[in-house]
């Protein structure tokens, strides 16, 4: 780790990864700053795209014009989305589903949640609400609720396995052992459940989730899939490690778990990051930066009062107004203005007004995002990550 990066990404979530996953496929010599763990962790490890309608990839056409999907452009989304696809299929961990339809996944409260790409595991998950469902859940598991599931359906069962352990992380990794499977699957063909699909908690391992899942449903016969319990999510800790693996294998040099504490500049051009650490400091130089450190739940913005900044390079943030209107009224409808906090690009993703011609900006730090608001998150990341990679190597 040594030497000028051709470009440095500063944030290890969803969009710095597939930049630099973009980037190193290129041919460029990339390196990735992170702070720690991204939230892409705790999520379902689900792709939306766009809720709203059936098509997400037809529907960007209908979003605000300052939307960042514009930047990139429906062309490229579907690019970067196949991209994805490829990346997780190498790793082991191949995604179901179609840009162009939406599909719904169980959640652990029973309810559905609208998205697009979906891990295999939850490729069954989109089923009539008069099929039988047999929910299976583990003794004192915790953040996982059945009865929650069950009583949203009148056509649903649900049996409780003894796993040995409770928490989804403990009982994942027991999945990781043969025996441990093979009793399982005993245990399964001893129920008398009625013609229908089976449901589990998705912690049916860590690494081997995909083949566990196949294995079941050959066994028994049925479709089998998994539901995404509450955080700490296995499925978004697979998605990560899978990405994160993509890009060891690609050589790129990962700094993980220092925090930046100052930049260096040289006119219009930054030249180095350097990175705290209980020893010396760590210099970090580069010929372009990509910034990819998320909005304000990741620390990418840090709100005080009737501001808000950008925490490592010190850009100009865009906000709606003034505090006061940053919120509705009811705090759990959709459309907060402050979703549309962030940094304004132009059109090549470089941050406007700011005097910086080698840094590029994508994800949900970008203005305009309205994450929540259009269910865009992980579909957005990988677009805007690709695009920005795009902007400061060559097209793909």
């Amino acid at each position: 780790m040594s030497g000028t990066y051709d470009v440095v990404i500063t944030g290890g979530g969803m969009s710095g990864m597939m930049a630099a996953i973009a980037l190193a496929d290129m041919g460029r010599r990339v390196a990735v700053v992170s702070k720690g763990d991204p939230v892409c962790c705790l999520s379902t490890g689900c792709i939306d795209v766009l809720a709203a309608g059936n098509n997400p990839l037809g529907g960007i056409g209908s979003l605000p014009d300052n939307h960042p999907y514009h930047l990139a452009g429906e062309d490229l989304v579907r690019i970067s989305l196949e991209m994805f696809k490829a990346v997780m299929s190498e790793e082991g961990m191949a995604y179901a589903g179609d840009m162009h339809a939406n599909r719904r996944i169980l959640t652990p409260l029973g309810r559905h949640k609208i998205t697009c790409l979906v891990p295999g595991t939850m490729k069954f998950a989109n089923f009539h609400p008069d099929e039988y469902i047999h929910v299976i859940s583990f003794n004192k598991m915790k953040d996982f609720y059945p009865n929650y599931i069950t009583s949203n359906y009148k056509n649903a069962g649900c049996s409780i396995f003894d796993a040995g352990v409770s928490t989804t992380m403990s009982i994942a990794q027991r999945f990781e052992n043969r025996r441990f499977l093979e009793g399982f699957i005993s245990w399964l063909k001893g129920l008398d459940i009625p013609e229908g699909r089976i449901a589990i908690p998705a912690v049916i391992g860590m690494h081997s989730a995909a083949d566990v899942c196949n294995e079941i449903s050959v066994e028994l016969g049925r479709k089998v899939f998994e539901i995404p319990t509450l955080p700490p999510s296995i499925p978004g800790l697979r998605l990560f490690g899978g990405l994160k693996n993509a890009l060891l294998k690609r050589g790129v040099d990962l700094y993980w778990g220092k925090e930046i504490y100052s930049v260096e500049k040289s006119g219009n051009q930054i030249e180095a990051v350097t990175l705290a650490g209980d020893g010396r400091p760590t210099r970090v130089q580069g010929n372009a930066f990509i910034l990819a450190t998320g909005s304000f739940v990741s620390g990418g913005l840090h709100a005080s009062m009737d501001t808000v900044r950008e925490t490592v390079f010190n850009l100009p943030v865009y906000l709606p107004g003034r505090r006061e209107s940053w919120f509705n009224n009811d705090f759990f409808a959709p459309g907060h203005a402050i979703e549309n906090a962030g940094i304004c690009v132009d059109k090549s993703f470089r941050p406007v007004d700011a005097r910086v011609e080698n840094l590029f900006v994508c994800g949900s730090i970008l203005a305009f995002s309205e994450v929540m608001k259009y269910g865009c998150g992980h579909g957005m990341a990988i677009a805007t990550g690709v695009a920005a990679a795009n902007a400061c190597g060559e097209p793909v």
